[in-house]
Formats: structure tokens, C-alpha cells, sequence
């Protein structure tokens, strides 16, 4: 007789679930200590309620003009702020002169908090729209701007010596060699600023928007609306989850050899 076939999950399938069983379970602590009374209610609601305020939101529009309001500035941030930091830094990690004369910049730069310069943007770019995309574009650029040339300098070098023995051009070079070398870097680079940008883009709409997901908590602060409070935090810490995945599957594609690590 053949033994009977057993159901096996794959490792990925396995990760990808683990990744979403540690909120699922903080989440159902969450709920039951609400409803034994181990927390205060008034300030951290059963997440049920949460949920109910979040389908009232999403039913009559409210939420996703808040939604599309902040993805269209993360968007327009990542553009203007992760493509200049990823060349940069790709040619820093190649140019020893280059990195010698904009390290220095960044390594002064980078530690500023980035929420303490906003009332500079604003005063310099206005209210509109231009200083939330400037806010997010400059959470993104430093930590892909960093990792990418991290992992341009870890690139063994015996690599770049094959390449100009072949007669490679700097283009050849920095398309073939450098960038996917360092690639893991830079979409670790990549998670670390979506992260930032996040932030940054909640701290920004806070203070200068009508819309989008931090006026959108900021305004219910203000009706002490607790539930449309924390339906900002969870849309937000979703956002986080979601990009955070997309940008491994991503690395499960184009930098295999990682994966089983």
C-alpha cells in the first residue's frame, strides 16, 4: 500500500505566514484584554471597534480620500527622493573622490531630525502639496542613499578588475556590476525609507494639509474621535506591512541567492 500523501507547506508559504501571525496575535491580546477590562477603553479601543469605525469610513468615502491624498505624495516623495539617493549612492560606492567630497554632507546631514526641519519647508516650499512631497523625499533619500553605496563597497573587487579587462565602459559597469551587486542593500535601504517616509508624510499632513491619513488622525484628535485615531495608526502600520512584503518579494525575484538565508 502507498503511505498516505501528506500536506507540506513550502518555506516561503511558511515565512509569508509567520510575517502576519505575530500582528494577528497581538491583535487578539488586544481584544481580549478590552473586553476582560484590563485596559481603558477610552484610550485603547477593542479593535473590533476599530474595525467597525474603519468599515463607517470606508462606506462613505472618507477613508479613501484620506488614503490616495497621502499614497499620492509617498509616491511622488519615493520618486524625487529614492532615484536621485540610489544613483548617488551607487556612484559614491564607484567614485572615491565622489564619496570623499558628499560623505561628509550626508554624515552631517543625516542625523538632523528630519520632523525638527519641517517648519523650514514650509517656510520655504508653502503649504501645498510640494512641502509633504519635499518631507517624504528626504526621509527616503538617506537611507537608500546609504545603502546603496554600503553595497557598492562590499562588492568584491576582483569584479569591476574582470569588467574593465573586457573592456567594460563606467555605464557597463555601473549597470552590470555595481547595481546588482548591491542590490540587497539598496532594497534594504528601500524598506528603511518607505518607513520613513510614512512617518514623515503623517508628521507633514499633521500641520499643513486638508487631507490625506495625518490630518486625518490630527482632525479626530481634535473631536476626540479615539476610534478614527487608531483606524489612521492601523491604515498606516498596514501600509508598513504590505510595502515591507512587497519589497521582499521583490528580492525573491531579482536577488535569489538570499533566499535562503
Amino acid at each position: 500500500m502507498k503511505p498516505a500523501s501528506t500536506f507540506r507547506l513550502s518555506k516561503d508559504t511558511v515565512e509569508r505566514l509567520l510575517n502576519f501571525a505575530s500582528p494577528m496575535i497581538l491583535i487578539l491580546i488586544w481584544e481580549a484584554c478590552a473586553r476582560l477590562g484590563f485596559i481603558d477603553v477610552r484610550f485603547f479601543p477593542a479593535p473590533s471597534k476599530i474595525f467597525t469605525q474603519l468599515l463607517v469610513m470606508v462606506e462613505n468615502g472618507m477613508l479613501w480620500k484620506h488614503f490616495w491624498a497621502s499614497m499620492q505624495r509617498l509616491f511622488w516623495g519615493f520618486l524625487f527622493g529614492g532615484v536621485p539617493a540610489l544613483v548617488l549612492g551607487v556612484a559614491m560606492g564607484l567614485s572615491r573622490p565622489l564619496r570623499m567630497l558628499v560623505e561628509p554632507l550626508v554624515s552631517a546631514t543625516y542625523p538632523v531630525p528630519k520632523s525638527a526641519i519641517l517648519p523650514l519647508v514650509l517656510l520655504i516650499f508653502g503649504l501645498g502639496e510640494s512641502s509633504k512631497i519635499v518631507m517624504v523625499g528626504i526621509g527616503i533619500f538617506f537611507p537608500i542613499v546609504i545603502n546603496a553605496m554600503a553595497g557598492v563597497l562590499e562588492i568584491q573587487k576582483i569584479y569591476f578588475d574582470v569588467s574593465k579587462n573586457f573592456g567594460a565602459s563606467n555605464w557597463q559597469v555601473f549597470r552590470t556590476v555595481a547595481l546588482p551587486g548591491a542590490m540587497p542593500l539598496i532594497l534594504t535601504g528601500v524598506k528603511l525609507g518607505i518607513g520613513m517616509g510614512l512617518v514623515l508624510i503623517s508628521i507633514a499632513e499633521m500641520v499643513g494639509a486638508k487631507s490625506g491619513l495625518g490630518f486625518m488622525m490630527w482632525n479626530a484628535w481634535e473631536i476626540l474621535s479615539v476610534e478614527t485615531m487608531y483606524v489612521g495608526l492601523l491604515v498606516i502600520a498596514v501600509l508598513g506591512i504590505v510595502f515591507s512584503q512587497i519589497v521582499t518579494e521583490i528580492e525573491r525575484l531579482i536577488v535569489p541567492w538570499r533566499n535562503g538565508r
